[in-house]
């Protein structure tokens, strides 16, 4: 099959997964869920021949539409793009056989309308890995909020109603009044929005004006969570477990970082901004965002809203590596992008188990539980120890990268804050695992086992894959060091 009709199935795939699951519906519910599955085994099969493809791939860009000359929905293959898809498409799969174990397990609503609305987040993400250029990227961001916002209100109840008028608040608010206009300036002062190795800006504009675009992009890219506009990300955790697996492992905050990466080096160019110093207050907000979210994270009782301020925090590693610009953080930055997907969804999923065998949802209550659910509590610990980075787990290569470049680039201040930021967030996972197996669980207790066995495959398969990823980095590695070249 050509080149351009295997990208255009990574969008088409998911589309035409979600029809027939509505067609499916809840009158044949094993259809319905094996339809999602093979969608998205499917949709990962194709991604896989993407990146085969990806050495000999000079295709131009597989234009969709024109919108006006110059301004096109386009594809085109890169290596960022296809380390994105191969994340989302791969974690599409293990996502679902989760959902299916927690969805029934917990007797959630609207069971068709979640499987739809997934299909067409991962349609979105697709979208945005593969883009062209802004405008494209642009079109599949703003999808992707309105695709997830009826996952985020899965539940109808007035505190997930809030929730979604503040996630819509956030990202929309963001994208449309600074990345918006970021993309418009850009395309007046180049006069293209093509994604090119080494800018498009050429060094033909003033300092300032790189700066406060740069600046108007980063704040304009809410999904990548930094601080001031993170606070949609805490509250979408009212959402059942599989849409903050979504929303923090498998698209979109993904999204956000995966922006942030591509402009920098695509958009303005790595040499661009080094010569400018457009980037350089950004170590400092994104080193902030890492210690200030890992504190909150520490006061947190409730787990999910521990993990998801330890997001908040971890998303900003991409960030602060990023603008490093030396070539070992970039590395690191991207691998960030994939190890933290692994690592996250396994806590995410063990959150989920945890609540669908216990109902408990809070730390404090989870004293003595690895004696109920060692498998559950085997993954957390792999999962923690990725988060903290510290071997076996894959967590530990990419910050390895992180402080190689900042002690290549002599940026001291990225070395401090993730020693802190390790040590902070070994505070806020480890009394979490030594609860679980040293302390003795109340005795008022009732004895529980594992969540029913999709669950529990599913995070067992992710916590294998974080120690996977550590022992044989080579293919991870060998995609994220074309970033850029």
């Amino acid at each position: 099959m050509a080149e351009h009709d295997l990208i255009l199935l990574t969008i088409l795939i998911p589309v035409l997964g979600s029809i027939l699951i509505a067609i499916a519906g809840e009158r044949y519910r094993d259809v319905r869920e094996g339809i999602s599955l093979l969608s998205a085994v499917l949709l990962f099969i194709v991604v896989y021949l993407l990146y085969q493809e990806l050495p000999e791939s000079h295709l131009e860009a597989v234009k969709l539409a024109t919108v006006m000359p110059g301004l096109t929905i386009a594809f085109r293959l890169e290596p960022l793009g296809i380390l994105f898809a191969m994340i989302a498409s791969f974690l599409w799969i293990i996502t679902t056989i989760f959902s299916i174990g927690y969805m029934r397990g917990n007797g959630e609503p609207h069971q068709t309308r979640f499987y739809v609305c997934f299909a067409w987040a991962i349609a979105s993400a697709m979208g945005v890995a593969l883009s062209a250029n802004m405008f494209s990227l642009f079109i599949f961001y703003e999808f992707l909020t309105l695709t997830t916002y009826p996952l985020v209100t899965h539940s109808g109840t007035d505190e997930a109603m809030r929730s979604g008028r503040l996630y819509l608040g956030y990202l929309l608010g963001t994208s449309i009044c600074l990345q918006l206009f970021a993309i418009v300036w850009t395309w007046s002062l180049t006069g293209t929005l093509d994604f090119t190795r080494g800018g498009v800006f050429g060094g033909e504009s003033s300092e300032i004006v790189v700066t406060v675009l740069f600046a108007l992009y980063i704040f304009g890219i809410g999904k990548a969570a930094l601080m001031p506009f993170h606070r949609w990300l805490p509250a979408a955790m009212v959402a059942p477990t599989p849409v903050s697996a979504l929303l923090h492992a498998v698209a979109v905050v993904k999204a956000g970082v995966f922006t942030v990466l591509k402009i920098s080096v695509y958009l303005f160019g790595l040499d661009e901004l080094a010569s400018s110093g457009a980037a350089d207050w950004l170590v400092f907000v994104s080193g902030a965002t890492i210690i200030i979210a890992s504190v909150i994270a520490l006061q947190q009782d409730n787990l999910k809203a521990r993990l998801a301020y330890s997001t908040i925090s971890q998303l900003s590693y991409v960030i602060m590596a990023t603008v490093v610009l030396a070539p070992l953080s970039i590395i690191g930055a991207a691998m960030h992008i994939a190890v933290h997907a692994l690592g996250k969804i396994t806590l995410f999923f063990c959150a989920g188990s945890i609540y669908t065998a216990s109902k408990k949802k809070n730390v404090s209550q989870l004293d003595g539980i690895g004696h109920y659910m060692p498998w559950t509590m085997a993954a957390f610990t792999i999962g923690s120890l990725s988060m903290i980075g510290v071997p076996p787990a894959a967590g530990f290569l990419s910050k390895w990268y992180m402080l190689l470049g900042a002690y290549q680039a002599q940026v001291w201040t990225v070395v401090t804050v993730i020693v802190i930021s390790t040590l902070l967030n070994a505070a806020y996972f480890l009394p979490i695992v030594y609860a679980a197996y040293f302390r003795e669980p109340p005795r008022t207790i009732t004895p529980h086992g594992e969540a029913p066995a999709p669950v529990v495959i599913a995070l067992c398969l992710t916590a294998v894959l974080t120690l996977a990823v550590f022992c044989y980095p080579g293919p991870l590695l060998e995609l994220v060091r074309q970033i850029g070249k």
